[in-house]
């Protein structure tokens, strides 16, 4: 059975419609949903079949109070053979709610400022029962759990279960505060997507102590080896408190050296040209030596599969692995597979 492993009172299926995709809004809608503090990924293009809209809209063409005769053909006239663009949100359990209020009203004109059909829609139900069709409203989200599941079926493929996370597959990036506070964490996630990285679940931060403590647990087991620095209260000043930015970074086997080769040596000065730090870096091993603290080297990733295990508990929590799967479209494999 479809996402059986899968919590759906935590995730629903974002349709963005033909009138956004026709409009250039999507980014736009996707924006303002992760805005309000949803993690969105699996972003997909998808042309709409007959079936898919069918299903998707099988509680309109079955309610008697709602359904005129031709609204199979309304449905059909909007939708089918036109580009569409679907993605997964990833939340609390009242994520349902919570999505349906920020789109707002069925009716454009009658949804309030501040809602994403309110401040983007710019038709009406008057104007499309005048003209017989359906109400241009840019957006759909999963009612409830059940919808989420069928939703995700039907626009990423109907199939077995997301297999369990595999962190051969999967770095965590962490985005460090000098990179938050010099506003390059776009920049950086974007190189790293640019590379071949599929990045997913982008989320802000602010810095506990314990986090911390467990990232960089190999600098204060061996703090002898940095003489003249006090590792606590460094790490401490560079961290606790502070932003970071972390995100996850999707590849093949492999992904983990490739990314480190990307990032450049730790010491800014002697990264290559082409890497991150290497681009991007500004500060020194030999300043921050001088000035008894932490090299200021940008970003994270993990070193191997052990560590994106313990980086992912560390930054999203040990209980959060809902949010590794589904992630990717090609994660949910045909029935007959």
């Amino acid at each position: 059975m479809v996402g059986e492993d899968i919590d759906f009172t935590r995730l629903a299926v974002i349709l963005c419609k033909p009138d956004a995709v026709e409009r250039n809004l999507v980014d736009g809608v996707l924006e303002r949903i992760a805005a309000a503090g949803v993690s969105v990924s699996a972003r997909t293009d998808v042309v709409a079949e007959p079936w898919q809209v069918h299903v998707a809209y099988r509680d309109t063409l079955t309610d008697p109070g709602r359904a005129p005769a031709d609204r199979p053909a309304y449905l059909e006239a909007a939708f089918v053979g036109r580009p569409v663009v679907v993605a997964l949100a990833h939340g609390g359990p009242d994520i349902h709610a919570r999505l349906r209020r920020l789109i707002g009203h069925t009716d454009p004109a009658q949804a309030v400022t501040g809602t994403i059909r309110g401040d983007l829609g710019s038709d009406s139900i008057a104007a499309a029962t005048a003209e017989r069709r359906l109400v241009r409203n840019l957006v759909h989200t999963s009612d409830d759990p059940a919808a989420a599941r069928r939703d995700l079926a039907t626009w990423f493929g109907a199939g077995r279960p997301a297999p369990v996370c595999d962190f051969e597959n999967i770095s965590v990036v962490l985005c460090k505060p000098d990179a938050v506070e010099r506003g390059l964490a776009d920049d950086v996630l974007e190189r790293i997507a640019a590379a071949g990285a599929t990045v997913t679940n982008r989320q802000q931060v602010t810095v506990q102590q314990w986090q911390i403590n467990v990232h960089y647990w190999d600098l204060l087991v061996d703090a002898d080896w940095f003489p003249g620095r006090d590792i606590p209260a460094c790490l401490e000043a560079e961290y606790a408190g502070r932003q970071v930015v972390v995100a996850l970074a999707h590849g093949a086997p492999g992904i983990h050296s490739r990314l480190r080769d990307l990032l450049g040596h730790f010491d800014p000065p002697h990264a290559a040209p082409g890497t991150i730090r290497g681009d991007l870096g500004t500060d020194s091993l030999t300043a921050a030596s001088a000035e008894k603290r932490l090299v200021r080297n940008l970003v994270h990733t993990s070193d191997d599969p052990d560590s994106a295990r313990r980086d992912f508990g560390t930054w999203y929590g040990a209980r959060r692995s809902g949010l590794l799967a589904p992630l990717l479209p090609a994660q949910i494999a045909p029935a007959d597979a």
